[in-house]
């Protein structure tokens, strides 16, 4: 009897871990055909950034109109999502290698008044 009881309590204690082989969420979500961050507002990459460098080529004034998607401080990538480290030293979010960005005249989600803006912004397609 003690010994059914025993392995009771480790099945118990087994069955409520954390699964870890679970993918950590993704900080944003496909809708309608672009990826929109977890409150909806559509994202865009920028032609100027180059796939994989790790860096972002919009900053300053650039980084005012095309807010970067922040990272919180020790975020992790995994599959397609990377987090790359501005030049300001503030994570930032990319899909597949490309930092992702806001535009500020998107006011509500769904918006996608940026999308061929100076024919260099698209929106980030999954």
């Amino acid at each position: 009897m003690l010994t059914c009881a025993f392995v009771a309590l480790i099945s118990a204690g087994c069955a409520s871990a954390p699964d870890r082989s679970a993918s950590a969420p993704s900080p944003a979500k496909a809708r309608n055909g672009v990826l929109a961050s977890a409150s909806g507002k559509t994202l865009y990459t920028f032609d100027k950034d180059s796939a994989g460098s790790g860096k972002s080529a919009c900053s300053g004034r650039c980084a005012l109109d095309w807010p970067p998607m922040y990272a919180a401080p020790g975020a992790k990538g995994g599959g397609d999502w990377s987090v790359i480290i501005r030049d300001d030293g503030k994570p930032q979010w990319a899909w597949r290698g490309r930092p992702l960005h806001f535009w500020h005249k998107d006011l509500k989600p769904g918006d996608r008044l940026g999308d061929g803006m100076n024919g260099i912004w698209h929106v980030a397609k999954p």
